[in-house]
Parts: C-alpha cells; sequence; structure tokens
C-alpha cells in the first residue's frame, strides 16, 4: 500500500532521537511546525491519523496524540472530532506596514538609529573585553568547575517540587517574612557577628544592584562620595551615573587614610564613603581595627554615610575573618554589602543588603520597582542549604581548592619573576596584588601577552606615576593553568623590558 503525499513529505522530514533531554513529542511538533512554516504542509492539509502516523514513524500511538495537541494548543492545527487533524496557520495579528520612504530592498531591515535626541550614558560604557584567547586573567572570579554540576541540579529540581514556592509566587501580601529572610539573618549573625532581624536585610539578584538602589537613596547630583585613590570601577561607575562628585583618599597597607579625611574635609561636606573593609579592592590590603574605629567616630562627627562592601568575605583562607565594620556600629552610620552563594554557579548567587531598618524599607521600594518577581525557587534552595549546613560544606572545600592555587602561585611568581614583582600573600580572597620593579607599561605587556593567547583586560591594570600594578585573579585557574600563564606574562614581560 502506498503512502499518501503526506505521509511521504513527513517521513522524509520527521527525525529524533529517543535518548535527549527534549521529549519525542517536542522533536516532532517542532519539525512539524517548521514544515507549516517554510510551506510544504498548506492551510487546510489533512494530517495522518493517530495510527497511521504511528505506524510511519514507529512510535506509540499515545506520542502522535500529544503530537497533534502540542499543534493545537499552539494554534497550528485545528482537530476536528470524526473528521480528523487540519493544518490552520495562526492568524497574524499585525499588519505589515508598506516602508514607501525606503528602497524596497532596505523596508524590512529594522532602522540602526532614532529619530529622536536621548542622553547617551559615559560612565555606563561596558568595560568587557572580548577577545579569542585560551586564557584570561580576571580581577578575582571563582572558577565554575569546582561546582558539583548533578548536586546543583537536584537541589533546583527539588526546590521547584515544593508546593510552598507556588504559594510564595501566588503570594499578594508581604506582611510577613520569608523562610529565606529568617535563615539569611541567622546565617549572617552566626558568621559575621552580626545581631540583624529580617526588617534589617535585603536580598537583592547582585551587590551591584544593592548598590545601585542604595546610591539612589542616598546620593544627589554633585553628593560628595569617597573612595581610595585605587577602587572598584563599577561602583564608581554607579555613582558617576548618579551625577555624584567623587574624591579619592590615599591608600597603604592599613587601608583608607582616615587622617587624610579629617585634615581636608569639613562636617557635612561628605555624603558617603566607600569602603572595602575586608580587602580593599584592588589591593587586598584589610582596613585595621584601629581606623575601623576612626571611621565610625568620624562618620558619627561628620554625618556621612559608610557604604562597606563586603564581596568577597566567605573565602578566608589563614585565621579568621575580621568582623564586618557594620557588625560594632551603634548609630546607624554604615551600610554593609556583601554576597552570598559564590561557591554555587552565578545564577544561584545572591547580593543583600544590611541597613536600620528606615533605610531598608525605602530600598524595599526600590526592589520592587526593580525585580518585584524576584526568584523565589533560589530562595528557596537557598533556604535549604543554609538550614541543613550545606552551604558551609561547599565554602569550605571551595577554599582548600583556591589556597592551594594561591600558594602554587606564588612559588610561580618567584621562580619566573623573583625581585622584579612585589606581592603581599593575601590571607584570603581570589586575587593578589602585582606591584613591577622597576616599572614597565602594562598596556605593552598586555599588546605582548595578546600575541601569544592571553588576555589581560584593561580593567586588572593600575598605573600612573606612583603605580604599576595588576590584580592578579587566580580563582579560575587551576594549578597547570596558572603555570602557563605566568610564562606567558613572563616572555610578555621580557619583551617588553627589552625595548627600554
Amino acid at each position: 500500500m502506498m503512502n499518501s503525499p503526506v505521509e511521504t513529505l513527513l517521513k522524509q522530514l520527521i527525525q529524533f532521537e529517543k535518548n535527549t533531554l527534549t521529549a519525542v513529542f517536542i522533536q516532532i511538533s517542532h519539525q512539524i511546525i517548521d514544515a507549516i512554516q517554510r510551506g510544504y504542509l498548506t492551510k487546510g492539509t489533512a494530517l495522518p491519523g493517530s495510527r497511521s502516523l504511528s505506524q510511519l514513524l514507529h512510535i506509540h500511538r499515545n506520542t502522535v496524540v500529544a503530537v497533534y495537541d502540542e499543534l493545537a494548543s499552539q494554534g497550528w492545527v485545528e482537530i476536528i472530532p470524526n473528521k480528523g487533524t487540519f493544518v490552520i496557520v495562526p492568524e497574524q495579528k499585525t499588519v505589515p506596514i508598506k516602508a514607501i520612504t525606503y528602497p524596497e530592498n532596505q523596508a524590512n531591515r529594522y532602522i540602526e538609529t532614532t529619530g529622536f535626541d536621548f542622553k547617551p550614558s559615559f560612565h555606563l560604557a561596558s568595560t568587557i573585553e572580548t577577545k579569542e584567547t585560551k586564557y584570561s586573567i580576571n580581577d578575582g572570579q571563582p572558577d565554575l568547575r569546582l561546582h558539583p554540576t548533578h548536586q546543583f541540579s537536584k537541589w533546583y529540581s527539588a526546590s521547584m517540587k515544593r508546593k510552598t514556592v507556588l504559594s510564595k509566587w501566588n503570594q499578594t501580601s508581604n506582611s510577613s517574612y520569608s523562610v529565606y529572610e529568617n535563615q539569611l539573618c541567622n546565617y549572617l549573625n552566626a558568621t559575621r557577628g552580626f545581631h540583624i532581624k529580617p526588617n534589617n536585610l535585603i536580598s537583592t539578584r547582585s551587590t551591584e544592584m544593592s548598590l545601585y538602589i542604595v546610591s539612589q537613596l542616598l546620593l544627589q547630583p554633585k553628593d560628595l562620595v569617597l573612595v581610595g585613590n585605587w577602587s572598584n570601577y563599577a561602583a564608581n561607575m554607579i555613582f558617576q551615573q548618579v551625577g555624584a562628585s567623587i574624591r579619592t583618599i590615599p591608600i597603604d597597607k592599613n587601608g583608607l587614610d582616615i587622617d587624610y579625611i579629617r585634615k581636608n574635609y569639613v562636617k557635612k561636606s561628605i555624603r558617603c564613603v566607600y569602603v572595602c573593609t575586608h580587602r580593599h579592592y584592588p589591593t587586598t590590603n584589610t582596613l585595621s581595627a584601629k581606623r575601623r574605629l576612626e571611621l565610625l567616630e568620624l562618620a558619627k562627627e561628620y554625618e556621612f554615610a559608610i557604604i562597606e562592601d563586603d564581596y568577597d568575605y566567605d573565602f578566608q583562607f589563614e585565621g579568621s575573618a575580621m568582623l564586618p565594620m557594620a557588625s560594632s556600629d551603634a548609630n546607624g552610620n554604615v551600610i554593609y554589602l556583601g554576597k552570598l552563594g559564590q561557591s554555587f554557579f552565578p545564577s544561584f548567587q545572591t547580593g543583600f543588603v544590611v541597613a536600620p531598618t528606615n533605610l531598608i524599607i525605602e530600598a524595599k521600594n526600590y526592589l520592587q520597582m526593580l525585580d518585584k518577581q524576584g526568584d523565589v525557587i533560589q530562595e528557596q534552595m537557598l533556604s535549604e542549604l543554609i538550614y541543613e549546613g550545606e552551604i558551609h560544606r561547599l565554602i569550605k572545600k571551595n577554599i582548600i581548592n583556591y589556597k592551594k592555587r594561591r600558594d602554587f602561585l606564588c612559588v610561580m611568581l618567584t621562580h619566573y619573576f623573583k625581585e622584579t614583582i612585589q606581592w603581599k600573600k593575601p590571607s584570603g580572597g581570589l586575587a593578589i596584588w602585582l606591584e613591577f620593579e622597576p616599572k614597565i607599561s602594562l598596556v605593552q605587556l598586555a599588546e605582548e601577552v595578546l600575541k601569544i593567547d592571553l588576555l589581560l583586560p584593561k580593567t586588572i591594570l593600575y598605573q600612573n606615576k606612583n603605580t604599576c600594578a595588576i590584580r592578579f585573579g587566580f580563582g579560575r585557574l587551576d594549578e597547570e593553568e596558572i603555570e602557563i600563564v605566568i610564562k606567558k606574562l613572563k616572555l610578555g614581560y621580557d619583551t617588553v623590558v627589552g625595548r627600554i
């Protein structure tokens, strides 16, 4: 018995694999939709019956029924009882407008420039560099290869199946605090010496979102913000976008020079001081206990806010991490920004803000506008990981790996560079501050190593008449990669020095 023309066509077009994550009925329905869109199956075409198609494709009849139900739900076919299944190309909801002012060959191209003026943002220009290199150095990001992929997928799948997740999505009132907010408070109180409640806390997508919300609440155009003379470029971009005026403060081995602030500024002239107390970005220097007390006293006296960015608190290799300045703030001057889940995949990481209740209330209003939906599955999963102690286990496990990488990097630097690079081995974090002596052109160094398959992005290069340094992020490199990268860095360095 010969197949009908439609059956012959479908047999030629439809191919599927049973051992993939995509269900067979989805694979087949997508290919039938493609055939309709290409005009192979026209409007009104009768598709084979479920028995005929199941025999033709050697699949179960129930799979064919699922295919037709899927096509019908998307509006590609109409199933008429006792008659059959017929192609109905979905109606075009919008009428195309003929472009009478453009040549015919441009009528279907979308215009590239606006017909009106707007204000471009210089401060928010992308700092990302994309080069086709096998190796690259960043500012200190974690290594995704250390994360247990299978375990994360199990946790995420389990969280999605919780009945409480659906009730959170349907929740219309925020009258009570979530399990996640309570668990995060418990975690921060236990690890950072806080004594906070959920009304002192807001959870965001990232530290950058946290800082953006805080800057919107805190800063007006021309407000004075003090940062280190080398500082976090992402934070500076946010402050500049608000219109704040940024002034720099000297940095030494003990962190920000607080005496400099007292000598050069007067009461109420400063709106806020941005500081990374635990490990200054980019130099990794810790703000000493003495200077922390001095900064807290000065903030009270001068009436300014302190934004304490604690971006890598969890990565402490030796000794105990110094508690945040916010944990000893008795006057409500400190706004604390942190991260949770840097030992997880980026999609599971989250930011948070700890501050007095009145500021958190306003911050939540901004968050409702920017991110009303949130991510209840992520929150459910993080709640369970905190409660079960899994987050502590992951952090400790990763710390062992990162500590080995830091120590190996120091061995390689000593071997290949000897006295030409100075550094201080940090007690934690995923980056080392490397200073070149004698000084060289870091731009030329970046150009030379790019020729040998190594990217040094501009965002990790710090150079002026007094400084010639790189923030070398080692977190994403294993020991074999570290040695390769240091060898390439030495080759580039020798080339640049040879020109001097």
